[in-house]
């Protein structure tokens, strides 16, 4: 599991193959994508998830503030013989004016929302970047699945131990100190400790920022572990999504979302 986080090749590769297969046919059950659709990914890392929308003939635009990161994907995409469509931002979301970009008729955000503070005012600020009748699509891990503080980045004894986030705080991060993580580690895995959210804190946001549901899943085999693990998606049947308790064992949580009239 380590290798893939830093082997960037790799994860690009992964991130393309789960969006084609299944976030693209996903999306398109509840929302008309073709290549004219306008496609922007927040938080995009490498790109990868933006690849099987260029092989569409989509318009692209990939946003991340880690220039590292947006490097790799135009090293990636180069030579995609779309290159043309597809246009990079390295910014801080939060310090993008919204009226300096178009407007966007789809918004990914897979694997992002856990990272991002202040998701109460980012979810009302992302509706500004839309297009009328435009919609987003999340994909994350709820907090409190068993890897939900995103340990499987350490490098040592707690990459492997479920639910171990869950401690207070303050012993999580004395147990990571003493097994000798180093500060990089520390600060992205505080991070997901101080903006975690559950499906039920995503829930109330939506519904705060009048924001409705058009499809929704839970998933207790992620789909990006059939490229991971080998393992095929499965769905949490409706019947054991019991609230709070749900958020235990559903290990990833596919909506799309459009804003209400």
């Amino acid at each position: 599991m380590f290798e893939r986080h830093f082997n960037r090749q790799l994860y690009f590769n992964e991130q393309a193959f789960t969006t084609e297969k299944y976030v693209i046919p996903y999306i398109k059950d509840c929302f008309n994508l073709s290549s004219n659709t306008i496609v922007a990914e927040i938080g995009c890392g490498e790109a990868g998830n933006l690849k099987p929308f260029l092989d569409m003939g989509c318009e692209v635009v990939a946003i991340d503030y880690d220039p590292v990161r947006i490097d790799y994907a135009k090293t990636f995409i180069q030579d995609h013989p779309n290159f043309i469509k597809i246009e990079f931002i390295c910014a801080d979301i939060y310090k993008t004016d919204p009226s300096s970009l178009r407007k966007f008729d789809l918004i990914i955000l897979r694997d992002t929302i856990e990272h991002i503070p202040n998701q109460e005012r980012f979810i009302e600020f992302l509706k500004k970047f839309l297009a009328p009748q435009g919609v987003i699509f999340f994909g994350f891990p709820p907090w409190r699945m068993p890897f939900g503080g995103h340990q499987q980045l350490c490098r040592y004894f707690f990459k492997n131990i479920p639910y171990i986030h869950l401690l207070p705080k303050s012993w999580y991060f004395y147990l990571l100190k003493r097994s000798g993580e180093n500060p990089t580690t520390l600060h992205v895995l505080k991070e997901i400790y101080d903006t975690r959210i559950s499906i039920a804190r995503f829930h109330k946001i939506l519904k705060k920022n009048h924001v409705k549901i058009l499809k929704e899943d839970h998933f207790l085999f992620n789909p990006n572990y059939e490229i991971k693990f080998k393992v095929k998606p499965k769905k949490v049947f409706r019947v054991f999504q019991i609230p709070f308790i749900k958020d235990f064992y559903t290990m990833c949580l596919y909506t799309v979302v459009q804003a209400e009239n």
